[in-house]
This record gives C-alpha cells, sequence and structure tokens, in this order.
C-alpha cells in the first residue's frame, strides 16, 4: 500500500471531564467494554479508557482522556464512528445521558451518518453505508 492511499488515522482522543458518566455513555451506545490503560501518575494527571481494537490488524482506536491539560467542548474535532446502521447507535444516545444532534441522513453514495453530543459535550458522529 502506498503511502498517498493508506488511511492516515490512528488514533483518536477523545477529552471527558467525567470519566465514570462518559465511560457509561459510550459503553451503553456501543454496547462495548472500554479497556483501562496506563498505570496511574505514569503521564501526570491523564486518564485513559481505551476503546476496542484489533491486535495486529489495521484498524485504529482510540481512547476516553481526563486531564487538567485539555477540556471537551463543541467545535472542535469531529470523529466519526463506524456502525452497520448508525440509526441504532443514535437510538441509544439520549437513554446515555447524551443528546441527539442531528438524526440518521444520507451522504450520496457515501451511506449514511447522524450527529450526537456526548455526555462531556463532545460532538461525535456516526456512519453506516445502510
Amino acid at each position: 500500500m502506498s503511502t498517498k492511499s493508506k488511511n492516515p488515522f490512528t488514533w483518536v482522543e477523545i477529552y471527558v471531564e467525567d470519566m465514570s458518566r462518559a465511560q457509561k455513555f459510550y459503553e451503553t451506545v456501543f454496547q462495548i467494554e472500554m479497556i483501562p490503560m496506563q498505570a496511574p501518575g505514569e503521564f501526570g494527571d491523564l486518564e485513559m479508557l481505551s476503546f476496542p481494537w484489533a491486535q495486529g490488524e489495521e484498524n485504529i482506536s482510540g481512547a476516553l482522556c481526563k486531564t487538567s491539560e485539555m477540556k471537551p467542548g463543541i467545535g472542535g474535532t469531529l470523529v466519526y464512528f463506524t456502525c452497520e446502521d448508525c440509526s441504532i447507535e443514535t437510538a441509544r444516545v439520549e437513554s446515555a445521558g447524551g443528546k441527539v444532534l442531528q438524526e440518521k441522513f444520507p451522504i450520496s453514495e457515501h451511506g449514511f451518518c447522524s450527529i450526537v453530543m456526548d455526555t462531556e459535550g463532545n460532538s461525535i458522529g456516526f456512519h453506516s453505508n445502510k
């Protein structure tokens, strides 16, 4: 695979104010279990919970991060999560404490997406082909 055609994403960090609340939101919406990362104190006050990943395969992952150095908020980076049908995850958002900003909508031949706000004030997107 040439450098020009390689997916440049490797890691995503979603900053949060309340790690327990954010963990519950993401685990509920995606029906996953977050993975604790580094030992406490390894990187100052940084706390991290990773999303699952496939070890040794081409995929990206990321983590929920809590630190005094970075804050969550709307209007910054928008991360899209792959879904089989983004309306499923969108339907779980409000009961998990988040807010639906834009219900599932078509993006021409590229499939569908929806935009939501997590419990920390971050806007995130869901993308699916159907």
